[in-house]
């Protein structure tokens, strides 16, 4: 049955553009180029989030011997690779009289709130111009403790600022299985709603060939943009015809089921984890409050404890009694007035309802 998404993202893994030599894969490349041509032409809105940047730098520059975790040889390669990746998908898509633009990106872009409207507004008038945005994660400039965990990261982020109907994540496997994908006693799990499975008890714990990511990645970044109201689908990039199968036929995979649809402002308070300035735990009466699913704000009567200095209008992180992440919020005061008020009744939330993101 077809899907009426009116907006998507589609994500391509390092392992779905790349041969097994670790090399780019052209012919693959230009038939998923095919399917995304027929996909727009259906009037359906696209932004893909390509890696490759790294693979392509390694077809223009085989001398340069790469040396694991090294940040200095991924920013040469993809400095040279990413030009090539970005001429080829210029080339295929302007043969079907179709533009497309490079949108390169940095975690640092998506903590201020400011910059990341600007970012979003530049999104919007791609689209309404009718061009194909084409994302991938600036290598060259970023140092490995502000890069994204990977780009399925980054396609999340971007389906969350835009309001997507949908995120489609294409791997190297046809989906997320109960069990070990190389025995034929496991099964793909086609569905997923809310908090319905422990995943790090399911997958396995690697990292895929040529990414930086792995399956858990990806179940972890799927619920979350699923919890915002996202659908999100995982499926086998290297399968021919596998975005057409997915949104106008029938085809087996794993599909992470959206919740109810969260405010703007929730959706990137989700995904602001790394600019936290501050945290404060709670009490379990609290913890109970804000997790039950019911409209609550954060008061400061159930605060027991707050760590570092933040202001008005800064990220916080919420903590359990257990000192687990339960979610984040926009402080309304700093941390001073909440040491103040922590444990009094009667006084000021500390972050609204408005502007708070739970977990569960």
């Amino acid at each position: 049955m077809a899907l009426s998404y009116k907006r998507i993202i589609v994500k391509i893994g390092s392992n779905v553009l790349t041969k097994d030599n670790g090399l780019p894969d052209y012919v693959r490349i230009q038939h998923l180029v095919e399917q995304l041509v027929y996909i727009k032409k259906q009037g359906i809105e696209l932004i893909v989030v390509s890696s490759g940047a790294v693979a392509s730098g390694r077809s223009l520059l085989p001398s340069v011997k790469e040396v694991k975790h090294s940040v200095a040889i991924r920013q040469v390669l993809s400095s040279i690779g990413q030009v090539k990746l970005i001429n080829t998908y210029s080339q295929l898509f302007s043969e079907n009289d179709m533009l497309c633009a490079q949108v390169l990106v940095t975690k640092e872009d998506f903590r201020d709130r400011v910059h990341y409207l600007n970012m979003k507004n530049c999104f919007r008038s791609l689209l309404q111009n009718d061009v194909i945005p084409i994302v991938n994660e600036n290598d060259v400039i970023s140092v490995t403790e502000l890069m994204f965990t990977d780009n399925d990261e980054l396609a999340g982020l971007i389906a969350s600022m835009l309001s997507a109907d949908a995120l489609i994540i294409l791997s190297n496997i046809d989906g997320i299985y109960n069990g070990d994908p190389k025995l034929s006693s496991s099964k793909i799990i086609e569905k997923v709603k809310h908090n319905e499975y422990n995943f790090s008890t399911i997958i396995k714990a690697e990292k895929s060939t040529f990414g930086r990511g792995g399956m858990i990645t990806k179940a972890s970044i799927a619920g979350k943009v699923a919890k915002l109201g996202i659908a999100v689908h995982i499926t086998n990039g290297k399968k021919d015809e596998v975005l057409k199968d997915l949104l106008f036929k029938d085809l087996v995979h794993t599909h992470f089921l959206p919740e109810k649809h969260k405010s703007e402002r929730k959706k990137w308070i989700a995904h602001a984890e790394s600019s936290a300035a501050g945290t404060v735990q709670l009490n379990k009466g609290a913890n109970e409050v804000l997790t039950s699913g019911k409209v609550s704000s954060l008061l400061p009567i159930g605060i027991t404890a707050v760590s570092g200095e933040f202001k008005k209008g800064d990220v916080i992180k919420i903590l359990d009694e257990q000192g687990q992440t339960i979610g984040w919020g926009i402080a309304q005061y700093g941390a001073d007035k909440v040491r103040e008020r922590m444990g009094v009744k009667n006084q000021k939330p500390l972050v609204h309802y408005d502007y708070l993101y739970s977990i569960y």
